[in-house]
C-alpha cells in the first residue's frame, strides 16, 4: 500500500453517497468498452491502429510480463514515453497489477527524472531509446544508484542494455505459462501520480486515487458530450493532466471514441491528421493556438471535421478566443484545471460572453471554491483573489511533503492553488494571473496576465509575456517580451496602444523585447524562467 493523505471519513462517505466515488478501478475506463465495443478503434498512432480489444490484450501481456518479473501491487514505476500507443498500453498494464507510476513528460531531463526517482523509489523504469538519456544504459545506471529498488528496466526501441518494450507486447500471453492473477490496487488507494505544475523547483508528486480520478474522467466526458463518434487529437504531451483526463484520452476511452496521436502540436502535421482521420476534437494551450491561427489561412478545408477546440493550461486572451470559431469553424471550450484536482469548463451551451471572457466554472456540484486575499479572508465577487478549493477529486496532500502541505492547505482542507482569479456572481472564474506571477514595481502589484491579454488585442502581436527584471530603485520593473507579425511596430506604438486600453500607467511595460519566438515549457506554456535567464545573459553581454 502506498502512503498518501486520504480524505476525511465524513467527506469520503458523502462522495460515495452522492455517486462520485463508485469504487471502481481506473482501468474500467478501458474495460467497459472492451466489453461493449471490442472491435472499435481506440487508438490511431501513425500507421498503427488499435481496437479496444487489442489495446487491452497488449496491456494484459505487459502486465503478465511484469508479474513474472516480480512486480506487485504497491510497487511504483517511473515512466517516460512520447506520444505513442505504448504510453497507454503501459498505463493500463500498471493499473491492472496495482503498480503506481509517475508519468514524466518526454521533455524532462536528468534533473527532473532524478528527482522523481529519489521521491518515488520505483522498482520499474519504462523509457524510450529515442530520448537522449536512454540511448545507452548509463543514465539508467545512475537512476539505480538513486533508487536501489529499481530492478526492472524496459526500453522502447533498440537499446542493447534492457528488455525491449515492444518485444514483450508481441509475446502471446496465452502460451504455455498460465496467467498469473492480476489484482489492481483498491479503488480508495493510489492509482498513479501526477506532477505539479509549480513555477519554481522540481515538480512535486500528486497521488491520485482510482475513485477521485475515475469521477473526474466520467464527469469531464459528460460535460464535453463525448461519445463513440468522438475522434480526439492528442498533440500535447499525453502524460499531462489536461490530455489525460479533461476529458483527454481517458475520457475518450470511457466514451468509446478514438484517440489520434500526434508527436507535437506543429500546425501543418496536425492539420493533415485532422483531415486524414476526421478528427472532431482537439486540445491546445494558448501558445499553440496562436501558431495554428497563423497557419490556418488557406487550409480551412483540412479542418472541416473539427467540431470543438479546447484551450487550457493558461489564461486565454479574449482577442485570440474570438478568432477560434471565425478561423477554425469550430466551437471553443475554455478549460481551467490543475493536476491537483479542480477542473473548470465553459459549457457547450454557454453564451459567447462566458466562452470568450471566462475560464469556466467548476464541473462538480461538490467542488467548493473560496477566493481569498493574502490573509485568507474572502473577497467579494469580481475582486481578484487567490483561488482555494476542495472537493471529490481534489487531492489532500502532496506525496511525502508535510512541510509544503502545511503551507498550501488550510485547517479546513482547502488547497491554495496559487492562481489569482475573479469570480462572477454566477460562479464563473476569470484567471488574472498567478500569485507568484506578479511584478512588484515599487509597491504597485502588476498581474502579468492582465497586461499580456491587453497586448494580445493588438493585431500585430502574436505572442506576449510580461516578466520582471531587477531594478535598484523600484525593486522590480516590467519587460514585455513580444513576438510580432508586423515588423514595423515599435515600443512607443505598443505603449500608446496600452494607454488607449485604459491601463494604469504603472502597468505599462518599462521596456519591450522583440523576439522571434518565446521559449515554452514541456506542456507549451511560456517559460518565463528561461526568458528571464535569456534577458540576463543578453544584458551581461552588452555590459
Amino acid at each position: 500500500m502506498i502512503d498518501f493523505t486520504p480524505w476525511p471519513a465524513e467527506f469520503a462517505r458523502r462522495y460515495r453517497e452522492r455517486g462520485y466515488w463508485q469504487d471502481l478501478s481506473l482501468g474500467e475506463v478501458l474495460g467497459r468498452n472492451v466489453a461493449l465495443r471490442p472491435d472499435a478503434v481506440a487508438i490511431l498512432c501513425g500507421e498503427r491502429s488499435y481496437s479496444y480489444a487489442e489495446l487491452d490484450r497488449q496491456a494484459e501481456r505487459l502486465a503478465q510480463a511484469l508479474l513474472a518479473r516480480g512486480l506487485r501491487a504497491g510497487d511504483t514505476a517511473l515512466v517516460q514515453l512520447p506520444n505513442v500507443a505504448e504510453f497507454y498500453v503501459s498505463f493500463f498494464a500498471l493499473l491492472k497489477i496495482g503498480v503506481a507510476p509517475v508519468n514524466a513528460l518526454f521533455s524532462h531531463q536528468r534533473l527532473e527524472l532524478s528527482s522523481y526517482a529519489e521521491q518515488l523509489q520505483p522498482r520499474l523504469l519504462i523509457a524510450a531509446a529515442g530520448h537522449g538519456l536512454f540511448g545507452d544504459g548509463a543514465f539508467a545506471g545512475e537512476l539505480r544508484g538513486l533508487a536501489p529498488a529499481l530492478d526492472t528496466v524496459l526500453v522502447l526501441g533498440a537499446n542493447g542494455y534492457a528488455d525491449e518494450l515492444s518485444a514483450l507486447l508481441t509475446i502471446d500471453a496465452d502460451g504455455d505459462a498460465p496467467a498469473m492473477p492480476a489484482q489492481p490496487s483498491a479503488p480508495s488507494e493510489v492509482a498513479f501520480f501526477q506532477l505539479s505544475g509549480g513555477s519554481t523547483g522540481t515538480p512535486k508528486l500528486i497521488p491520485r486515487t482510482h475513485n477521485d480520478y475515475h469521477y473526474s474522467v466520467r464527469r469531464s466526458a459528460e460535460i464535453c458530450r463525448l461519445d463513440e463518434a468522438t475522434r480526439f487529437l492528442c498533440a500535447l504531451p499525453a502524460a499531462h493532466n489536461f490530455l489525460l483526463s479533461s476529458p483527454g484520452a481517458l475520457g475518450v476511452f470511457h466514451a468509446g471514441g478514438t484517440v489520434v496521436l500526434a508527436l507535437d502540436p506543429e500546425p501543418l502535421r496536425c492539420f493533415e491528421l485532422i483531415a486524414r482521420h476526421g478528427v472532431t476534437m482537439a486540445a491546445l494551450v494558448p501558445s499553440a493556438v496562436a501558431l495554428w491561427l497563423q497557419a490556418a489561412p488557406g487550409r480551412r478545408a483540412q479542418l472541416a471535421t473539427l467540431r470543438l477546440l479546447q484551450v487550457g493550461g493558461a489564461s486565454f486572451a479574449e482577442a485570440l478566443a474570438r478568432r477560434v470559431p471565425e478561423e477554425f469553424g469550430c466551437r471553443l471550450q475554455q478549460v481551467f484545471g490543475m493536476a491537483e484536482g479542480l477542473v473548470n469548463y465553459t459549457r457547450l451551451s454557454d453564451s459567447d460572453e462566458h466562452v470568450y471572457t471566462t475560464q469556466g466554472c467548476p464541473m462538480s456540484a461538490d467542488d467548493e471554491v473560496r477566493v481569498v486575499d493574502l490573509d485568507g479572508a474572502p473577497v467579494a465577487d469580481g475582486v481578484s483573489g487567490m483561488l482555494t478549493t476542495r472537493g471529490p477529486y481534489t487531492f489532500r496532500g502532496y506525496y511525502r511533503a508535510p512541510e509544503h502541505n502545511a503551507r498550501v492547505f488550510d485547517a479546513d482542507g482547502f488547497y491554495a492553488t496559487g492562481d489569482l482569479v475573479q469570480r462572477g456572481a454566477d460562479g464563473y472564474l476569470r484567471v488574472v494571473g498567478r500569485v507568484k506571477d506578479q511584478i512588484n514595481r515599487g509597491g504597485e502589484k502588476i498581474a502579468a496576465e492582465e497586461v499580456e491579454n491587453l497586448l494580445l488585442k493588438h493585431p500585430g502581436i502574436v505572442q506576449a509575456a510580461l516578466i520582471s527584471v531587477p531594478d535598484a530603485l523600484l525593486g522590480e520593473k516590467s519587460c514585455a517580451c513580444v513576438v510580432l507579425s508586423d515588423a514595423t511596430l515599435r515600443p512607443v506604438t505598443l505603449r500608446k496602444f496600452l494607454r488607449e486600453q485604459g491601463v494604469a500607467e504603472f502597468k505599462l511595460p518599462d521596456r519591450f523585447q522583440i523576439l522571434d519566438r518565446l521559449p515554452l515549457t514541456a506542456v507549451g506554456k511560456t517559460d518565463k524562467q528561461t526568458l528571464r535567464a535569456q534577458l540576463h545573459t543578453a544584458a551581461a553581454a552588452v555590459a
